[in-house]
């Protein structure tokens, strides 16, 4: 398309060039016509002046080339002077001649400049297109090359599935041999089957025949020997088991129980429900009396207990069965009997001081029983409940005493077992706070407790250890078995508890009582103050096994009727011997 323009315009640049030489001949030969008409009219005066002709090839060659400034050589003396208009004509034409011939010049110098402009952006296009044809053949090449490996990946493809179609036809014709063996292997079977089922049955028939049972019977007398020689291991193995686990357990219990107990230093219990208050004199009884008793009825009526004056020198006995009354009491007696001034007035004056002073008592007990355990970050509002346990006592021990004592334990023991030592300790000594709360709270002192450090925020594993710590909730954690072994060594430790001696007499009949109720027992002795029953067993009537099933019994049904501080331990005794007389 470009070589097409280039063309048209070379051809448009002739053309013009030969319009302009046209109109430059036709000019010349018009002032030559002009001039010789004039020169003939003045023949007669000047002579004849020959005009030079115009190169047209110069004036295309260069435009001014052609034409000198003055074409006509004249001097001023031969000049005519009627020649002048005609050499200002001539001079006209010359000048249109030399615009004409700039204008052919500078056309041709663009037409040169186009054509070249043209030249370039033709070799330009040339260049592209053959660089496009190197490309487009380099493509082409590569996509036969695809082609071609295409075709020879198409090939191999189909030669592997004919290959596998070969060898699907071949496990196809097997599996079909197969399966047609191996229904004439079942058809066999299943007359063979069929025949084995008539010969047992045969032999079903002629064995009841000869034994005189039924296949019915036989199997049950099987069935029932089988369940007793069962039994029989279950129990060898179930003891050796049991034997095995016990050394094991008591040597590791052992050591971390007896290390908690000597480490723990704790003084005895000496609590009652009577509290005496000393007096100076004898004559001090009739001034708490008062007249016709007034005194007294209103000293037990703002206290709440019962004041027993008896023939006792020197001293009165305050009776009642709560701790924190029965001490307010006590402080509000030996207030006034100080002071010497007894009347209704002022026993409610010194009874309200008194009270007053428990309470920063009971505050200041529980803030010290916190240091000592090392706890910092328990709920302000459990501080003053935890401080009425300073008055509460659980078999004659005082129960923050008792606290205390678990939760050193159950520190120690978390210690030797590697576990929390603070977390087990706050269960320990949190297990009782449910004591401190009255009978105004239903439900047992494990649940409310629990309910309690709940409503508080204490860590959920503290409170399951709290609910848990007398199984009435099944146990889930280490804290809370932690838990029981703490409480359990806080009140069964020799001196811990103390109980009347009706119910520990009834507590050592009872244990007798349900050992001696056994068959084949033929002894029963209560030993270490109720924590070990012996039981002596006639040797011809139980055997071993049924020994070890006679103590787990009899410790099953005690721990189910008896109520009793620590555990009691159940031995079985089977002696055999032989005796001979020499004679």
């Amino acid at each position: 398309m470009n070589a097409g323009l280039l063309l048209v315009l070379v051809i448009a640049a002739v053309i013009v060039l030969g319009l302009v030489i046209t109109a430059v001949v036709l000019l010349s030969r018009r002032g030559r016509g002009s001039s010789g008409v004039r020169s003939g009219s003045t023949a007669a005066v000047h002579p004849i002046q020959t005009v030079q002709p115009i190169d047209t090839s110069q004036l295309i060659t260069s435009p001014l080339s052609g034409f000198s400034p003055d074409p006509v050589p004249r001097t001023a003396s031969a000049a005519p002077r009627g020649s002048s208009g005609a050499d200002e004509e001539l001079i006209s034409r010359r000048a249109e001649l030399d615009a004409t011939a700039e204008e052919l010049a500078a056309l041709r110098e663009r037409t040169t400049t186009e054509y070249r402009d043209l030249q370039v952006k033709a070799d330009a296009l040339m260049a592209t297109a053959q660089t496009a044809r190197a490309e487009a053949d380099e493509e082409a090449r590569a996509r036969r090359t695809e082609l071609r490996d295409q075709r020879v990946d198409l090939e191999r493809r189909e030669q592997r599935l004919s290959d596998r179609e070969e060898r699907l036809d071949a496990e196809a014709r097997s599996l079909e041999e197969r399966a047609r063996h191996v229904d004439e292997i079942k058809a066999q079977l299943k007359a063979q089957r069929q025949a084995l089922v008539e010969v047992e049955v045969e032999q079903r028939q002629v064995l009841e025949r000869v034994a005189g049972l039924t296949a019915e019977q036989a199997k049950a007398e099987i069935v029932t020997a089988v369940e007793h020689e069962a039994k029989r291991q279950a129990v060898l193995v179930a003891r050796d088991i049991e034997r095995q686990a016990t050394r094991e357990a008591d040597a590791k219990a052992r050591t971390i129980v007896v290390g908690a107990i000597q480490r723990v230093a704790s003084e005895q219990t000496s609590e009652s429900v009577v509290s005496a208050v000393h007096l100076p004199g004898d004559d001090m009884k009739g001034r708490i009396i008062g007249r016709e008793g007034r005194n007294i009825r209103a000293f037990e009526q703002v206290t709440g207990v019962n004041v027993m004056i008896d023939d006792t020198p020197e001293s009165v006995l305050l009776s009642s069965f709560d701790p924190v009354r029965r001490e307010t009491a006590r402080m509000t007696l030996s207030e006034l009997v100080k002071d010497g001034r007894i009347h209704p007035q002022r026993i409610e004056e010194v009874h309200e001081r008194s009270k007053a002073a428990i309470e920063q008592q009971c505050l200041r007990a529980a803030e010290d029983a916190l240091a000592e355990v090392g706890i910092s970050d328990l709920h302000p509002a459990l501080v003053p409940i935890l401080g009425t346990l300073r008055y509460r006592t659980s078999y004659g021990q005082n129960v923050l005493k008792h606290l205390i004592e678990s939760a050193h334990i159950a520190g120690l023991m978390a210690a030797e077992m590697q576990l929390d030592i603070a977390q087990c300790k706050r269960s320990a000594f949190l297990h009782d706070i449910g004591k401190a709360l009255t009978h105004e709270v239903e439900g047992s002192h494990a649940i409310i407790g629990a309910d309690l450090a709940r409503k508080y925020g204490e860590h959920p594993d503290v409170v399951h250890a709290i609910e848990a710590h007398h199984n009435e909730v099944e146990v889930r954690t280490v804290e809370a078995i932690l838990t029981q072994a703490a409480d359990a060594i806080s009140g069964s430790r020799p001196g811990a508890r103390r109980e009347s001696i009706e119910a520990y007499v009834q507590r050592l009949e009872r244990l007798e009582e349900i050992a001696g109720a056994r068959d084949g027992v033929e002894k029963v002795f209560a030993m270490q103050a109720g924590r070990e029953l012996r039981v002596m067993v006639i040797p011809d009537v139980v055997d071993d096994i049924e020994a070890q099933v006679l103590a787990r019994d009899i410790a099953k049904q005690i721990e189910e009727e008896l109520t009793y501080p620590g555990q009691i331990r159940v031995t079985v005794v089977r002696e055999s011997r032989a005796t001979e007389t020499a004679r």
